[in-house]
């Protein structure tokens, strides 16, 4: 990653860093025996709620920035530091049984290769769990009709932001990875108005008011 986008996360307040995806912890089925890797672990929040509910006996990290990391190796079995489009990683194929990726593919200069390499660590059958910004919800749609491409600190117009997914497109990459998606949701569930429009529109336009998009699956194949 260059200096830029590096220099950007410096910014970023801790608080940034301290998300813990209990959801997705949720949704893991219960098993000491489990290995799970989390790319953008933070300060392994996420990883350590998952290895105190006994839903792996593994929780494996890989974080860019420094401090987070160094909090993370508190709480995990093991943190890999530095930027995972240039690391190596020392694990073989088909060492994990699920993969966690919580709004960090859209930092990536690649993600699609990215994700690929990961889908090499997985078993057959090995769980995966992601979501990203949705570039295709209603209020950045207006704000280009206006033209407007406005960066913030947060959020889908996060200015450390490299890649932006739509629902379909965030599908496709994980499909071209070797995965079957088997859902493709908002993360919080819609308002009233949008569920009205929702089912007016048959659903035809939902992913104008879905703000983040949540996405499970499970590895197939080697991409």
């Amino acid at each position: 990653m260059d200096n830029t986008q590096s220099d950007g996360y410096q910014t970023k307040p801790p608080s940034y860093f301290s998300g813990v995806r209990a959801d997705y912890v949720g949704a893991l089925p219960v098993s000491s025996s489990a290995a799970i890797l989390e790319l953008g672990c933070a300060r392994g929040g996420t990883g350590h709620l998952a290895l105190q509910s006994g839903k792996c006996g593994r929780y494996v990290g890989i974080e860019m920035h420094p401090e987070a990391a160094a909090e993370a190796r508190k709480h995990l079995t093991e943190v890999l530091v530095g930027d995972v489009e240039h690391l190596e990683f020392p694990w073989p194929a088909q060492s994990f049984d699920a993969l966690i990726l919580s709004e960090v593919l859209e930092h990536l200069v690649d993600p699609w290769t990215v994700l690929g390499r990961l889908a090499v660590l997985l078993k057959p059958g090995a769980v995966v769990m992601a979501s990203s910004p949705n570039i295709s919800h209603y209020r950045i749609v207006l704000g280009l009709l206006r033209g407007q491409w406005e960066l913030e600190e947060r959020g889908a117009m996060d200015r450390t932001h490299l890649r932006w997914f739509t629902p379909a497109s965030f599908r496709q990459m994980f499909e071209e990875a070797g995965f079957a998606v088997t859902s493709v949701e908002p993360l919080s569930a819609p308002g009233r108005k949008a569920r009205i429009l929702n089912a007016l529109t048959g659903n035809r336009f939902r992913h104008l008011f879905m703000t983040q998009i949540n996405l499970h699956g499970y590895r197939i194949r080697e991409p």
